[in-house]
């Protein structure tokens, strides 16, 4: 997920959709957050949406689409917009086969974020309920400084995979797997020769 600069202002959606460097801002209980990525972030975000795109376009699959991407979907909060830094579309889902020019409001069937220093936990545990709310079957939540990844599904169960582990296509993706450590930047090395922990991580895991 990118780094997110935050603005007092509230928007409407429509607003958001209205600005000429709207793609760069999502809206998040009535303020516009900025969607800045960090260097690190963004690079993995670029590697992550590669190698599902050659897979998904060589399969003939679906759609792997860019952050960028507006979806309007969630029933449950009427005018809201999500932007995963990654998703993925079946191609069996948009109406009559073709993404629209638009805004989606057909639910992607994976989502992913990436998860720079800087952003909250709250709002991303926000987008997480949201895309529970939205019956979107696969998440992945990326974590780069603890090299480890979060899998989530609408089924309510949830896996950690680490660097040296695959990111699972499952029933989604079917037959696609990406090692996590091919996507995450070469590892800096902390106190007693560790990867550092993302701030937060250690305290999950125990």
């Amino acid at each position: 997920m990118a780094v997110a600069i935050r603005k007092t202002a509230a928007y409407a959606t429509e607003d958001l959709l209205s600005m000429p460097d709207g793609e760069r801002h999502e809206p998040i209980r009535g303020r516009l957050v900025e969607k800045a990525a960090g260097a690190r972030s963004g690079w993995v975000e670029l590697k992550l949406g590669a190698a599902p795109l050659a897979f998904c376009e060589a399969h003939d699959l679906g759609w792997v689409l860019p952050g960028t991407t507006d979806y309007r979907c969630f029933s449950h909060a009427a005018g809201r917009v999500r932007r995963p830094d990654i998703s993925f579309v079946r191609k069996d889902r948009p109406p009559g086969g073709e993404l629209p020019e638009g805004f989606s409001i057909v639910p992607p069937d994976l989502a992913v974020e990436v998860v720079s220093p800087r952003d909250l936990a709250s709002e991303l545990e926000e987008k997480l309920d949201d895309y529970r709310a939205a019956n979107i079957p696969l998440a992945w939540v990326i974590y780069p400084d603890s090299r480890s990844a979060m899998v989530y599904r609408s089924d309510g169960s949830m896996s950690r995979v680490r660097e040296d582990e695959d990111l699972p296509g499952e029933h989604v993706i079917p037959g696609f797997r990406l090692p996590l450590g091919a996507i995450l930047p070469t590892a800096s090395k902390g106190p007693g020769g560790s990867p550092p922990a993302a701030p937060g991580e250690a305290a999950r895991e125990g």
